[in-house]
Order: structure tokens, then C-alpha cells, then sequence
């Protein structure tokens, strides 16, 4: 095993106190089985899911409930056994009063699994190890959701897979215990994903603030006795656990708007993926759970708890002692890129880190909004190397064109502009928006294209329908004028080209 201790400096970013010691203190809590699952069909990368399942029918823990035939896509499975009661609209998080589809299961308090099927028993080829990847439900467990299975079989060779524990928002401490408790299933996971990607290296990324972390991974890695394995200490710094900022800092690179890591040979993957697909490989289970961090001063004991996906967040909250009667905002996510909910009957899905139920002194409040003072200081902070000042302009004066131009898309929606900026304008909320209005417009600006291209072609046609039919009526004067031979050879040809032109047509009908 090498170890490094990176000395390389973000670009950008800034150092945020942690607020992780609350949810630390304890071990993970691993016993907690909610009476109902509301389990929302969630587009995964607009690729909706259909309910496999009807009202009424009985399902077991780790039977699919959901499936989608469009990719990127992976299976839903029930995360209890018991009866799913309706599938109906329900809020889910999102901007406040959205609804989704959801499949609601009553749980029957006796957990029971469908039969499991460990991949490590079988022979698989690479293939059909990821197919079955996919029917796991497995996913990308820091945030992005992506399958895990198209995401490994992208990989160029001779890459070098990241694993990524460089948990850098304040509050979130799920990847930290999981690292604690799990290093053994954590590394087990990674090998497996050298062995289905072909990678040749893997370096697990830990910010140095997680010492405990960093021991229990080194510790691993010192009894497993793989080559591949690195152990890269990162500085504690906010956003470094962005796929990109990682990359810069563990091998100053600088992957380009439009490239993908997997174009320079990296491939980054979250440690709770790891540690999902060590669970399929050893015990053959689906992704039916997460480790989500539930702290703030707003709740009564706070701690990291694996949590069925579909919980309702009111059981999770009670199952941990309630709310303290101070609390004031209930947030998914951490304090920097998390969503304000306006209810507690939103579910746990695969992309929910965290819960923060905090109080009025930890929810930071702006100022009233004064026009930019152009200190640059957004420009400064930006790990995407954007300048903010310029795309709030932009948008605010609805200059898309210039709004393409300047990146926006590039925005990670990191917060770190809305935190140094003094005028106290909302960036982020504008640049989040702003994504929004402008893949509108684009989609508008290529439909309008393929219009013009529609009309284009039309035109050519009628053109050209318009010029043989010249042709046809002037070969037929020619004939009627002719000599017998001629007339009847003018005749056969004016018939043919009238034939191949309503043979033409009726492909086109057909």
C-alpha cells in the first residue's frame, strides 16, 4: 500500500466549519425497519420507471417493484416485505408542494427477503456481471445517481479508478462511519470494480480531517495486500469531493467543459457504491439501503442511520426521538447544496445523504440584495472556474446566447459564490433557474433547426417534383409530334418515370 499526503492546492473553494461531531459520536444504527415505504418512481436521468407491481399485491424485501426499459436506467426494489397499498401522487423533494408517483407499502413487520442469489457463486462474464449490476439497482451513492453499471462499462483501459471518501460538506458524516465501520467491504467493493472496469489502479481519496477514517482504510488495505490500492489524504477544503476537484487535486488535472473523466482515464465512484456492490457479489442484495446522516440542532439524537430506501422522513425523525422543540428548517442534504422541504412525509431515496432539522442560529440568513459591487470575490472562490458576476448579468438581461457561452452548465451549485459574495445576491438559486430557461431555449433553437431542415428538404422536393413533371409533358409533346417509334418510346418512358414516382410515394405512406 502507498500513501500520500496531497499537498496540492483546490482551485477555488473555501474551508467551512465541519458540524460533523454530533453525528459522529455514535455507531451507525442499523436496526430500524419503518411501518410504511413510500418508494417514488424517481426519473433517473429522464428515464422514468413503470411499478412492476399491482395494489394488493404482497412483495418481499429485495423483490423489484419497479423497472424502466430506457437507459440509463436500473431497477426499484421493496426495501421491507409487506403489501403495497396504492400507487398514487406524493410529495417528494423537489421545489416546494412537488408531487410524484409513488408505490406505497405497508410493511408486515417481518422483513422478509425473496431468495438471494450471491454473484461470487457464479460464473459470470464481465457482461452479465453488469447486467445484473443494473437489475441490482445500484447506483451512484454520492448524489448523482448514475447507474453504476453503465458507468463502469464506459471506462477506457489501463485507467485508474478514484474511490471517493473525500466527504467534504458541513454536516454530512455518512461516508466517514461507513469508512469506520465497513473498510474491509469498502476495498472489497473497489477490487471489484478494477476487476469489471479494467482498472489498473485505485486510489481512495480521504479528506485528512477523517483520521479514523484513513486508519481503518489503511489498516484494510495493509491486510488485503493489493497492489492496485493507493490511500491519498486530500486537504479539507469544500467542494474537494466533486468528481472534477478531486481530479485536479489528486493529479493536476483540469478535465475540460464537455469531457468526461473517463476521457483522460479516471473513473470516479462513491464509497457507498463500493461497499452496495460488495453486498450484491457476497449476498446477492439488491439496493435496498443507505447510510444517511440525521443531525442539526433541531433533532433530539442525532446519528447516522442505514435507512430502507421509501422511509418517510416523520419515522425516521421519531425513531431518533423527535424534534427539538427549537428546530426551524428541515433540510435535505447539507447546509451548502441541500433542499429546504416543506414537509417531513417526503421519503428517503437513493440520493438522500443527509437530513439536517436545523435550528434559526444555524440557518444562515442574507441581507437584503444591493447591486453587485464587482469584487470578484465569486470569481475567486469558483472551483468551476466560472465568473459569476458575468452570468448573473447575462441571465438577468435574458441573454441566453451569452449564457451558452460564459458556461452554465459547468456550475456544480457548489454555494461558495453565495457565501463570499457582500451584496448578498442569490447566485446560486439564479444559476439553478437559469439551467433550467436555458436548456428550454436550447431544445427550443434545436427544434427550430430541425423545422427549417424539415422545410428545407420539403421544398427540394416539390422542386424536383415540379421539374420532372415539366420533363414528362414536354417528352409527351415531343412524342405526339414524333414518328410512330419515337411516340411509342416517349409514351413507355413518360409511363415509367410516372410509375417509380407513385411507387416513391407509397413507401413514404407505408
Amino acid at each position: 500500500m502507498r500513501e500520500t499526503i496531497l499537498e496540492r492546492h483546490l482551485l477555488g473553494g473555501l474551508r467551512l466549519a465541519a458540524r460533523k461531531q454530533a453525528s459522529t459520536e455514535l455507531a451507525i444504527l442499523r436496526d430500524f425497519v419503518p411501518r410504511r415505504l413510500v418508494v417514488p418512481l424517481e426519473p433517473n436521468l429522464a428515464a422514468p420507471s413503470e411499478p412492476c407491481v399491482a395494489v394488493g399485491e404482497q412483495v418481499l424485501r429485495g423483490q423489484p417493484i419497479a423497472t424502466s426499459g430506457y437507459k440509463p436506467s436500473t431497477a426499484i426494489h421493496a426495501a421491507t416485505s409487506g403489501r403495497v397499498v396504492t400507487i398514487e401522487p406524493r410529495p417528494v423533494a423537489g421545489p416546494p408542494a412537488t408531487l410524484g408517483t409513488c408505490i406505497v407499502i405497508e410493511a408486515d413487520g417481518k422483513d422478509r427477503p425473496v431468495k438471494l442469489d450471491p454473484l461470487a457463486a457464479q460464473r459470470l462474464s464481465a457482461q452479465a456481471a453488469l447486467q445484473r449490476i443494473a437489475e441490482a439497482g445500484i447506483v451512484g451513492l454520492g448524489g448523482a445517481l448514475f447507474p453504476t453499471a453503465d458507468k463502469l462499462s464506459a471506462s477506457a483501459a489501463e485507467h485508474t479508478l478514484i474511490l471517493n471518501g473525500a466527504e467534504c460538506e458541513p454536516y454530512i458524516s455518512c461516508d466517514d462511519l461507513l469508512m469506520r465501520e465497513q473498510a474491509e467491504e469498502v476495498l472489497r467493493g473497489a477490487a471489484l470494480m478494477c476487476d469489471l472496469s479494467g482498472a489498473v489502479r485505485c486510489i481512495v481519496a480521504i479528506e485528512r480531517d477523517k483520521p479514523r477514517a484513513i486508519r481503518a482504510i489503511a489498516t484494510a488495505m495493509e491486510e488485503q495486500q493489493d497492489g492496485r490500492f493507493e490511500l491519498a489524504q486530500v486537504p479539507t477544503v469544500y467542494p474537494a469531493g466533486g468528481e472534477r476537484q478531486l481530479i485536479q487535486l489528486l493529479a493536476g488535472l483540469e478535465v475540460p467543459a464537455g469531457r468526461y473523466p473517463t476521457d483522460f482515464s479516471f473513473l470516479c465512484q462513491n464509497v457507498g457504491t463500493a461497499v452496495a456492490l460488495a453486498r450484491l457479489y457476497d449476498r446477492g442484495e439488491p439496493l435496498t439501503s443507505r447510510i444517511v446522516t440525521v443531525t442539526g440542532d433541531g433533532v433530539q439524537q442525532p446519528r447516522n442511520v442505514e435507512v430502507r430506501i421509501g422511509t418517510p422522513i416523520d419515522e425516521l425523525m421519531a425513531r431518533l426521538g423527535g424534534y427539538r422543540p427549537d428546530v426551524s428548517r428541515l433540510i435535505m442534504g447539507g447546509s451548502m447544496m441541500g433542499v429546504a422541504l416543506d414537509t417531513d412525509a417526503i421519503p428517503v431515496t437513493k440520493a438522500t445523504n443527509c437530513i439536517v432539522a436545523a435550528t434559526a442560529a444555524e440557518v444562515y440568513t442574507a441581507g437584503p440584495e444591493v447591486p453587485c459591487i464587482r469584487c470578484g470575490d465569486c470569481a475567486r472562490v469558483c472551483p468551476a472556474r466560472l465568473l459569476p458576476q458575468e452570468l448573473i448579468r447575462s441571465l438577468r438581461e435574458t441573454n441566453l446566447d451569452a449564457v451558452a457561452r460564459s458556461g452554465l452548465t459547468d456550475c456544480i451549485e457548489c454555494g461558495c459564490c453565495d457565501v463570499v459574495c457582500p451584496s448578498h445576491i442569490p447566485l446560486t438559486q439564479a444559476f439553478r433557474k437559469g439551467k433550467h430557461t436555458l436548456a428550454t431555449w436550447l431544445a427550443e433553437q434545436v427544434a427550430a433547426e430541425r423545422a427549417q431542415d424539415r422545410f428545407s428538404r420539403r421544398e427540394a422536393r416539390r422542386r424536383a417534383t415540379a421539374t420532372a413533371q415539366s420533363l414528362e409533358r414536354d417528352a409527351l409533346q415531343a412524342a405526339v409530334r414524333g414518328d410512330g417509334d419515337a411516340r411509342r418510346l416517349a409514351i413507355k418512358e413518360v409511363v415509367e418515370r410516372a410509375r417509380r414516382r407513385d411507387a416513391n410515394k407509397q413507401r413514404c405512406r407505408d
